[in-house]
């Protein structure tokens, strides 16, 4: 009912931070569902657009709760024990893996404490609807902000990575 909304408030004062999520080498890591809908758009644009180029060209990842064929180029599907294929393929030493969208794997990620970095876009709109970034079963935590920017259309981008366990206390005790 709402798709599109991104597009109004993306500026081109955020070109730069985009350049810099997609600043090759990295590899993507997708759930199912975000997978099909970028597998369905992103191999069929203009193959030098600033996106499409690497996104097209990273390894990308894929957690689903069962095994199929991917048609997108440099897709490789995780499944089974997801928790544990991704620690393995944290070891390894390849490119950093970015999650976009993907929210019930995000929420497995958090869980399992296998995100280093988040960075969050924060969008001046409220549809009223959807997932929820940190639904119950999030671990709770901590993060320290390592860098912030603002958009010229109100975009917020904030970097966070883990800073230990949530410690509680009264205000003005």
């Amino acid at each position: 009912r709402y798709g599109g909304w991104q597009a109004t408030v993306m500026d081109a004062s955020l070109d730069d931070a985009l350049n810099e999520f997609l600043k090759p080498p990295f590899a993507m890591l997708l759930g199912h569902t975000t997978y099909e809908i970028f597998a369905g758009y992103w191999p069929k644009q203009d193959p030098n657009n600033a996106i499409a180029k690497p996104f097209n060209e990273a390894t990308k990842y894929v957690a689903s709760h069962e095994s199929f064929e991917p048609d997108w180029v440099n897709t490789k599907v995780v499944s089974g024990d997801v928790p544990a294929a991704l620690r393995r393929l944290k070891a390894e030493d390849g490119p950093d893996m970015i999650v976009w969208g993907s929210g019930t794997l995000i929420q497995t990620l958090l869980r399992e404490k296998l995100v280093d970095r988040m960075h969050l876009w924060t969008h001046p709109v409220t549809i009223g609807t959807g997932k929820r970034l940190f639904a119950a079963g999030t671990h709770a935590a901590t993060w320290k902000l390592v860098k912030s920017r603002v958009g010229d259309a109100g975009v917020i981008i904030a970097t966070y990575e883990p800073a230990g366990e949530l410690v509680t206390d009264t205000i003005g005790a």
